[in-house]
């Protein structure tokens, strides 16, 4: 199925590069686990994580949003790597205390704490896939990602998202691991139950009629840069994703804006005041480096160069 051809433009003249679709090798694999981030936006977990059913799942992960990821490598066309991969998102479900145990030792107690468990991914990696995979994935409602690779020479590696089908669900908020400082306390000393920010969903839903048009109208612009672009719900924001995210949107009605977090380095644009700010080292929901804020549809016109560099990063 593969339709890719890249090619390489010396003095006015192209010439096409020979790409390569040879079976995926341990060598591969070891790449893309070394380079899970800069691929596909996932902190790698563990290689070859054994199940406690006797099975290998080939590469665990946790994605930017906090999804727990699963990523199987298909090595040959008649290798079911997408049942397979569905058999381990199962078991994920049902052994949660392993997976968090694995998160806090490799990447800590805080983003243990912040797993959402709402829509777990499965990415599949293949030299290519045959329509039968592509309708198989349409008709499972799960979280599952087809990317197809090809090398170019040794230095060369080109990534395809094929398709992706999102079960769109938010994370509820739970209550059952709170400590003190999330209850508010009464004047006689006691606490009147937890206290927490609103979800994202609910912000939304409190917007007036302005801001609710003015999302909405940034919404339509966001999925149609592409059939490849996804939207995930989650508690404190809205992620929009390629392979990787290139918007998180925050809904914010006692400011009557919405806010932005693009995947643009802020050293290389001009800031304004009020609409663009370097946020790299400052703490927020989401990525990007880079905070756009919108108040009216013509805000909306001027992030949308920005919004489009992000995209084509991602």
């Amino acid at each position: 199925m593969s339709d890719i051809k890249l090619f390489q433009i010396s003095d006015n003249k192209a010439s096409e590069l020979s790409g390569s679709s040879a079976p995926l090798e341990r060598a591969l694999q070891t790449l893309f686990e070394k380079n899970l981030d800069a691929l596909l936006g996932v902190r790698f977990l563990e290689s070859e994580y054994s199940t406690t059913h006797g099975g290998r799942m080939d590469t665990l992960g946790l994605d930017e949003n906090c999804y727990p990821v699963i990523i199987e490598y298909k090595r040959n066309i008649n290798e079911n790597v997408i049942n397979q991969g569905l058999f381990y998102l199962d078991w994920l479900m049902d052994h949660k205390a392993d997976f968090r145990l694995l998160v806090q030792e490799k990447l800590g107690k805080e983003k243990a704490d912040a797993i959402e468990w709402s829509a777990p991914r499965l990415i599949c990696i293949a030299a290519d896939f045959t329509r039968y995979d592509l309708h198989a994935i349409k008709q499972m409602g799960r979280n599952i990602e087809l990317i197809r690779y090809r090398r170019f020479g040794q230095d060369l590696l080109m990534l395809d998202l094929l398709t992706s089908v999102s079960s769109n669900v938010s994370q509820p908020v739970s209550h059952t691991s709170m400590s003190m400082s999330d209850y508010i306390p009464t004047s006689s000393g006691g606490t009147k139950g937890p206290a927490r920010h609103k979800t994202n969903s609910e912000s939304l839903a409190d917007a007036g009629e302005a801001l609710t048009n003015l999302y909405s109208d940034t919404v339509a612009y966001l999925l149609s840069l592409g059939d490849d672009v996804t939207q995930k719900t989650l508690n404190c924001y809205f992620a929009f994703k390629r392979i990787k995210n290139f918007v998180c949107l925050e809904v914010k009605p006692t400011l009557d804006v919405l806010r932005l977090f693009l995947k643009v380095d802020p050293d290389t644009i001009t800031l304004e005041k009020g609409f663009t700010r370097n946020v790299r080292n400052k703490g927020h929901f989401g990525t990007g480096d880079l905070e756009v804020t919108l108040r009216t549809p013509h805000d909306l016109d001027r992030a949308k160069p920005l919004i489009e560099k992000s995209y084509e990063s991602s």
